[in-house]
């Protein structure tokens, strides 16, 4: 999981590169210990989701398997017992963005980035289950 996460990072030139591989590895033991985490392998890790509870705090795809459904399949397993889900997501990550907005999310709140650590503006966004007519 950190390899993933430090391979979307350093492929992702807007983003600033903040922490060590060592807080990687942490930040993922965290989300094992906090979350319910939902992996893609082909063999090793991939891709992979953490949701607590009402929040997905975690999506990342490696590079490479962008595009390709996996994060499609990593999201509806999300969803699947779930009537609404939020999240965050950096206002400069359009290709999530999209992606998110084609899953149903919607926008809820916009920020200038003084509440993360990277400093970079972010959007919350909400998907509700709509209810059968």
């Amino acid at each position: 999981m950190a390899r993933v996460l430090g391979g979307w990072i350093a492929a992702t030139d807007w983003m600033p590169k903040l922490h060590t591989t060592d807080q990687d590895l942490w930040f993922c033991g965290h989300l094992i210990e906090t979350s319910e985490v939902f992996v893609i392998r082909s063999p090793e890790v991939t891709g992979f989701l953490a949701r607590r509870d009402l929040e997905i705090p975690a999506l990342y795809l490696a590079p490479a398997q962008l595009g390709q459904g996996f994060g499609k399949a990593l999201l509806d397993r999300a969803k699947a017992d779930r009537n609404r889900l939020e999240l965050w997501t950096f206002q400069a990550n359009t290709r999530a963005i999209a992606f998110y907005l084609r899953e149903g999310f919607e926008e809820d709140h916009r920020t200038t980035g003084d509440g993360n650590d990277e400093k970079l503006p972010d959007i919350r966004l909400i998907w509700s289950r709509k209810a059968a007519p």
